[in-house]
């Protein structure tokens, strides 16, 4: 079986998108909505608003089930974001993201990240 070659899309302006706009677009079906969620968690290092534009958007069952691959989520994306800011509001919105996850997912991305609490994850900064 051949994959057949993506579509040829123009480029999405994420840079010059608000947080909303970038939540929106995370949050629907669009072949961008990666690059936006990708965008925030990029914000997040300096912009609390986007980190809590992420927690929200963990919390989303488009996102739980949007896998990225295996087990990874775009959800499990956002709080590994959210973990990698570093800022003490962006760590405390990946505690609240992910004890919102269910029991299983919680289990599942502790097993991916290494550790037994969360509190223990150490990403690197991006």
């Amino acid at each position: 079986m051949t994959v057949p070659p993506p579509p040829d899309l123009p480029v999405s302006p994420v840079g010059g998108m608000t947080n909303d706009e970038l939540a929106d677009l995370a949050a629907s079906r669009d072949a961008y909505r990666g690059r936006a969620l990708f965008e925030l968690i990029y914000r997040a290092r300096t912009d609390d608003e986007a980190a809590d534009q992420l927690d929200r958007l963990s919390r989303l069952a488009t996102l739980r089930e949007d896998r990225v691959m295996h087990l990874v989520n775009h959800a499990w994306a956002a709080i590994v974001g959210l973990l990698a800011a570093g800022t003490p509001h962006a760590r405390a919105r990946a505690y609240a993201a992910f004890e919102a996850l269910d029991g299983n997912d919680q289990a599942n991305l502790l097993e991916y990240l290494g550790v037994e609490r969360i509190e223990d994850a150490d990403v690197p900064s991006m």
